[in-house]
């Protein structure tokens, strides 16, 4: 399906971005814009760690079945990553790009195919360029504010101390945004950047439920997800089984019969995957089994 590129009238804009200091003269939307009760921003390194992605999936995992919708960058790292994770937990995405809209000048050109699946999925890609303009040094900063505009919360994903990302978090702080952050290693470069606007006073973030928190949405109000158990490994479907009667990781991995390696790593796939968290110690299932 070809979705035409949308030059919006002023009146159609998203309310958001009237706030911010100089909006935005012109809009460009291909899809279909969301219409979510609160939108949140994630941004990060474009050279994530395997820890900053796992945390990126895991979070916005937790976020399925709330009125929420991902925005983000398109760009490489954490920002593709963001926006998989939206997809696979059914949540719209709204992808900000530092370029035009028109499939040639898409930045970056190995994100086309992830631009489409976002439309498949009644999302939206949003520019105030041109539909032809290239992705340039100066393109970037006026796709950050933009994108910080349009959301109600921004969630910071590892950025070392001189990254771009930590642009988009000063104009978070400058528009009146909240700013989370998920704070990381502290012998990792990458968490230099996150731990810095911690220590101003982002709030910290170590789960879905934070985040929720945040956009002032109820995390017991989220419906249990039903899931097909053939779906999960062996491990999985132990693990998860067990989970209905366990209620700390050491009961767990005893009721699961699994030895602690396989168990945990079995658990962390089931968080990630959004199926089971583990909040304070105790584990909870989020989704019922069929």
């Amino acid at each position: 399906m070809e979705y035409p590129i949308i030059q919006l009238q002023s009146s159609g804009f998203p309310e958001l971005i009237s706030e911010i200091p100089e909006p935005p003269t012109q809009i460009f939307v291909r899809g279909t814009l969301p219409t979510t009760e609160k939108m949140l921003a994630v941004v990060g390194s474009r050279k994530c760690s395997a820890y900053g992605r796992a945390a990126c999936e895991k979070i916005i995992a937790g976020l399925a079945g709330h009125s929420v919708t991902i925005v983000s960058g398109l760009a490489l790292g954490i920002d593709a990553i963001a926006h998989r994770a939206a997809l696979l937990a059914n949540l719209p995405c709204l992808a900000v790009p530092g370029s035009g809209l028109e499939w040639d000048a898409l930045y970056p050109s190995t994100n086309r195919s992830l631009a489409q699946a976002i439309l498949a999925k009644g999302g939206a890609l949003l520019s105030e360029f041109d539909p032809s303009q290239r992705a340039a040094q100066w393109t970037f900063p006026k796709r950050n504010r933009v994108m910080v505009g349009l959301s109600h919360a921004v969630l910071l994903i590892e950025a070392e101390e001189r990254s771009g990302t930590l642009i988009t978090a000063r104009l978070a702080a400058e528009y009146n945004r909240d700013l989370l952050g998920v704070p990381g290693s502290i012998f990792s470069a990458s968490s230099v950047g996150v731990h810095q606007f911690l220590k101003l006073g982002a709030r910290m973030v170590t789960s879905a439920t934070d985040v929720l928190d945040t956009l002032g949405l109820k995390a017991d109000e989220q419906q249990a997800e039903m899931i097909d158990m053939s779906d999960l490994t062996p491990e999985e479907q132990r693990v998860f089984t067990a989970a209905r009667t366990a209620t700390s990781r050491e009961e767990l991995v005893a009721a699961s019969g699994l030895s602690a390696h396989d168990a945990s790593i079995a658990l962390s796939l089931l968080e990630i995957k959004g199926l089971i968290r583990e909040r304070m110690g105790q584990i909870e299932i989020t989704a019922n089994a069929v």
